[in-house]
C-alpha cells in the first residue's frame, strides 16, 4: 500500500476533498469548500494545509473567511438546506471561545436535522504546556474542554487525539453526515498540536469517495396497513415536514394528493411542498397555522405525518389534532420521528419511496364530495383573510403583514425568502405565499435569532453553486439583526448578492405580545433608555440606535423607508431595485408592533404563573387552565 506523509490537517482537507455524495443520477461534492475563522488553535494546522492547496491546487478545497464562529455554521446550514441535505460546508474555529462561539450554530444544525460538518480546535493532546491560553482547568478531570461541550448538540463527536485516529474518525463523521435518518452537527475536535503532526496516509485514503443517500422502501406489512387506514379513512389529512423536500418528494406528494383529494398542511420546514395556490394546500398547520389547516385537521381521523417531526408548533402544543378516534401514520426515514405520538402504524422508509407506493395501490381511492367540498371551502375562506391582511391598509405606521405583503408582490415566484425567529416566522407560516419548492426557509426548529443574515448568505452560496440565480430575501426584526449582522461584511467581501429586509420594531416585539398573553405586561420588551431615578426601564425613552448606519457602515446598499401612507408603495420599489441590483441591499422599514397578522386557531403551550399579585397574571392562567384542557395525548 503506497502512502504520503501528510500532517494531519494536510490528510483531513484532502480527504474531505475528495467525498461525493451520489443521490440517484445526482452527484456533487459533499464538502465543497471550508468556512472559518484563524486564531493560534488553528492556523499552524488547518490554516497552514488549507494555504498550502490554495497555492497548489486552489480548486481542491476553497476557503472563505468568516466574522463570525456561528455565523459560519449557519452558512453551512443555509447551504445544506438549499442541496436538499446532500452537500454542506465544513467549519474551523480556534481552540476556547472560538470553538464555544460554534455551539448555537451546531444545536441548529442538530434540532433542524441539516448537516454542517465542524471542526473545533482543541488544546495540546500531549498537555506538554498546560495549562495553555484559553483553556479551561477541572481538578476533578482534568481532560475535559470546551470541545466536550459539542456532545450534546451534535450527532456525532469525536477527538483526533493521536493522528492515526483520523482515518477512523473522518470516515465515522462522513456516514453520520450522509445519512438521512442521523444528519445534523457533525464535530471533530483537533487539538492544536494534533493538527501540525505528520503521519504516513494511505493513498485509498484519499481517493475519491462516493457516499450514497439511503432511500428505502416501506416494508410491506407497514405499506399495508398505512393503505388500509387511508382506505378506511372518511376525513384524512397530510402534515408535510421538511422530509418531503430532502426526498425530492414534492412532485409526488403533488401527484399522490391530486389524485386521492387528501389535503395537506404544512410544517415550517414543509414550506413549499405544494404551490400556495393548489387545490390540497391548506397552508401551515399547529400554533402558526391557518384556520384552513387547523380546522381540517382538528375533525381528522387519520392523520399522514410525512418527513415531519412534529414539533409543539405543529401540533399546537397536541391541541390541533381533536378527533378522539384519530389514527396516525408517520412516515419517516428515521424511527425516532416515526413512533412519535405512539403511533401503532410506522413507516420507516423514504418519503419519496412510500409516496410513489402508495399513489400506486391507492389509484381507485378517492376522499368523498362532502370532505373536498369542506376542503375547498376552508381554503377559500382562509385565501380571502389572507389577502385582507396583505392588503396595505394606508397607516403612517405600517404593520408587520402589510409589510410581508409588500415584499411578497415585488419579489419573484423562485424568490427565497429566509427567517427564522421573531414574530416574522408566525406571520409568514400563514401569510407566505409560497411559490416555489425551495423558496420558504424559515428555521424553526432552533428558531434562533441571529440565524437570519448569515443563514441568508448561505442560501445564496448554495444556490450560486448550483447555477440558481434567484434572489434571497432575508427578512429580520431588529432583535435578531442585533444578535448577529456581522456577516453583512462576509457578503460585501465576497461579493455574494442578498436583499435584507431589517423591521424596526424597537424592540422584542414577538416576546412582547407572548408576555401580555401571560400577563408580564410587555416588560423588559421594548428598547427604551433605563430611568435611573425609578431604576425602571420601561419608563423611559426609545433608544436612537440607527441600524440603517450600521448596515451602511458595513458597505451595503441601504434603502430607508420612512413612515407614511404611502410607505408601502416604496417598500415594494425598494424591493424591485435592490432585485435589479447587483450587490447587496438592506432595506430599512419601521412598523408599528401592535398590529397583528390574523389569528389562524392556534396555541402554544407557554406555562404560566400559578400564583400572582398581578391581575393581568391571574387572567391569563385562568385562560391558560382552560386551554390545556384541549391537550391531549395524542396516543394515535
Amino acid at each position: 500500500m503506497t502512502s504520503r506523509r501528510l500532517t494531519v490537517s494536510q490528510a483531513l482537507v484532502e480527504f474531505l476533498a475528495n467525498q461525493w455524495t451520489v443521490d440517484g443520477s445526482h452527484r456533487e461534492r459533499t464538502i465543497p469548500g471550508i468556512l472559518g475563522i484563524f486564531g493560534h488553535g488553528n492556523v499552524a494546522g488547518l490554516g497552514q494545509a488549507l494555504r498550502q492547496y490554495n497555492v497548489s491546487q486552489p480548486e481542491l478545497m476553497p476557503y472563505y473567511q468568516a466574522r463570525n464562529e456561528q455565523a459560519m455554521v449557519h452558512q453551512a446550514v443555509g447551504f445544506a438546506r438549499m442541496h436538499r441535505r446532500r452537500a454542506t460546508f465544513a467549519a474551523t474555529a480556534s481552540v476556547g471561545p472560538g470553538a464555544a462561539n460554534m455551539l448555537t450554530g451546531a444545536a441548529l444544525a442538530t434540532a433542524n436535522r441539516l448537516p454542517a460538518l465542524l471542526l473545533p480546535s482543541d488544546t495540546f493532546a500531549t498537555r506538554v504546556a498546560d495549562p495553555v491560553l484559553q483553556q479551561l482547568e477541572h481538578p476533578h478531570d482534568p481532560g475535559m474542554q470546551v470541545t466536550d461541550a459539542f456532545r450534546p448538540v451534535s450527532r456525532f463527536f469525536d477527538r483526533v487525539q493521536r493522528p492515526e485516529q483520523l482515518f477512523s474518525i473522518a470516515l465515522a463523521a462522513m456516514r453520520v453526515l450522509t445519512d438521512p435518518a442521523e444528519t445534523g452537527a457533525v464535530t471533530i475536535a483537533l487539538p492544536e498540536d494534533v493538527q501540525a503532526e505528520a503521519l504516513d496516509v494511505p493513498e485509498e485514503f484519499l481517493q475519491p469517495r462516493e457516499w450514497r443517500i439511503r432511500r428505502p422502501r416501506p416494508e410491506r406489512w407497514a405499506l399495508e396497513a398505512a393503505i388500509a387506514a387511508i382506505r378506511g379513512a372518511e376525513r384524512p389529512v397530510i402534515i408535510a415536514g421538511g422530509g418531503v423536500l430532502y426526498s425530492g418528494a414534492e412532485d409526488s406528494l403533488r401527484a399522490f394528493v391530486e389524485q386521492t383529494g387528501i389535503p395537506v398542511g404544512t410544517s415550517q420546514a414543509g414550506g413549499g411542498v405544494l404551490d400556495w395556490d393548489h387545490p390540497q394546500n391548506l397552508g401551515g398547520v399547529g400554533a402558526t397555522g391557518t384556520t384552513a389547516a387547523n380546522r381540517i385537521a382538528g375533525e381528522a381521523d387519520l392523520v399522514i405525518g410525512i418527513g415531519t417531526r412534529y414539533s409543539d408548533f405543529t401540533t399546537a402544543s397536541r391541541t390541533v389534532f381533536q378527533n378522539p378516534g384519530a389514527t396516525f401514520v408517520n412516515v419517516n426515514v428515521a424511527s425516532f420521528d416515526a413512533y412519535k405520538h405512539g403511533t401503532q402504524l410506522p413507516v420507516i422508509a423514504d418519503a419519496r419511496e412510500t409516496i410513489d407506493d402508495l399513489r400506486a395501490a391507492l389509484a381507485d381511492h378517492r376522499v368523498t364530495r362532502p370532505f373536498a367540498d369542506a376542503i375547498a371551502a376552508e381554503k377559500a375562506a382562509w385565501d380571502a383573510v389572507v389577502d385582507a391582511a396583505l392588503r396595505p391598509t394606508g397607516a403612517e405606521l405600517a404593520g408587520q403583514p402589510e409589510i410581508i405583503g409588500a415584499v411578497q408582490a415585488a419579489s419573484a415566484p423562485r424568490d427565497v425568502v429566509v427567517q427564522a425567529a421573531g414574530s416574522l416566522p408566525g406571520d409568514l407560516h400563514k401569510l407566505w405565499r409560497v411559490r416555489d419548492p425551495l423558496g420558504y426557509h424559515v428555521e424553526y426548529a432552533f428558531s434562533t435569532m441571529g440565524y437570519e443574515i448569515a443563514g441568508g448568505l448561505g442560501v445564496k452560496r448554495g444556490l450560486e453553486a448550483l447555477g440558481d440565480d434567484r434572489d434571497v430575501i432575508v427578512m429580520v426584526g431588529d432583535g435578531s439583526y442585533l444578535m448577529l449582522h456581522s456577516e453583512l461584511a462576509t457578503a460585501v467581501a465576497e461579493g455574494i448578492k442578498i436583499i435584507v429586509v431589517l423591521i424596526q420594531n424597537q424592540g422584542y416585539a414577538s416576546i412582547g405580545h407572548l408576555s401580555e398573553t401571560v400577563g408580564s405586561q410587555r416588560f423588559g420588551t421594548r428598547y427604551r433608555y433605563r430611568d435611573a431615578e425609578r431604576n425602571d426601564v420601561e419608563r423611559g425613552g426609545f433608544l436612537p440606535v440607527d441600524l440603517a448606519a450600521n448596515a451602511r457602515s458595513y458597505g451595503v446598499e441601504v434603502v430607508e423607508i420612512a413612515p407614511g401612507t404611502d410607505a408601502m408603495a416604496r417598500l415594494g420599489e425598494a424591493v424591485a431595485a435592490a432585485k435589479e441590483s447587483a450587490t447587496s441591499t438592506l432595506i430599512h422599514v419601521e412598523s408599528d408592533p401592535f398590529r397583528y397578522g390574523p389569528d389562524g386557531g392556534g396555541w402554544w403551550d407557554v406555562p404560566v404563573a400559578q400564583v400572582s399579585e398581578l391581575g393581568t397574571t391571574q387572567q391569563a392562567f385562568s385562560e391558560y387552565t382552560e386551554q390545556r384542557k384541549q391537550q391531549r395525548p395524542l396516543l394515535g
